[in-house]
């Protein structure tokens, strides 16, 4: 099975436990699905390649080490994700980094309250053979790392690691309601920043399929 595809439920269940009996060494093949996924969420908090790896081991050596901690009330990729979102936020808090400004904030502070967009265009895919230029990865990369943090965190997780929105709202943290209305918003600020760039050149909803991530 590839690296990348998630374990059978059940089978991620039957890991679980024959790790927590003593088999340590299954371990490595519970964690294999979810690195990318590790890696991914820490750059998209600390906008560093090397301190993101660093980050990522960190998170999967916590989960190991804690992993009687694990409930199982939801999936194991689920709980390593909201450990490598608390442990990207020690470390920017360790090292006191500046955070980058975010774009202008679309509507009101309040992510409960309603977003007023300053156009109603839809969201749309930026076509596949764009994206594959370096240059629109290249933007993708600047728009992304210019969005907020609790912005970036949300988009991250839902449209380019695809976790549902109540698996998002548990990995970081707030309600499901606030997931949709952050996800919007950083729709949005994408979109504007990078519409005029790409000449507009919008065309189907926003999808992004494996390889065609700004980071791949």
């Amino acid at each position: 099975m590839p690296s990348s595809e998630l374990l059978p439920l059940a089978y991620e269940r039957e890991l679980l436990e024959r790790i927590r009996r003593g088999e340590r060494e299954l371990f490595a093949e519970l964690v294999r699905p979810y690195e990318r996924r590790v890696y991914v969420t820490a750059y998209a908090i600390l906008q560093n390649e090397a301190d993101a790896k660093e980050v990522a081991q960190e998170a999967i050596l916590k989960a190991f080490a804690h992993l009687r901690q694990f409930r199982g009330e939801s999936r194991f990729g689920t709980w390593l994700t909201r450990v490598t979102i608390n442990e990207a936020r020690m470390r920017r808090r360790k090292e006191h980094r500046e955070i980058m400004k975010p774009f202008n904030e679309l509507g009101s502070e309040d992510d409960e309250g309603q977003v007023v967009p300053q156009d109603f265009a839809d969201w749309r895919e930026i076509p596949s053979e764009t994206l594959e230029r370096k240059e629109v990865r290249d933007l993708l990369v600047k728009a992304l790392a210019s969005l907020a943090e609790k912005y970036r965190e949300v988009f991250v997780l839902r449209d380019i690691q695809h976790l549902s929105i109540e698996e998002t709202a548990e990995a970081i943290g707030i309600t499901p309601g606030t997931v949709k209305t952050r996800l919007l918003r950083a729709r949005l600020m994408l979109r504007e920043s990078l519409a005029p760039g790409l000449g507009g050149n919008w065309s189907r909803p926003l999808v992004f399929e494996k390889g065609t991530k700004p980071w791949t």
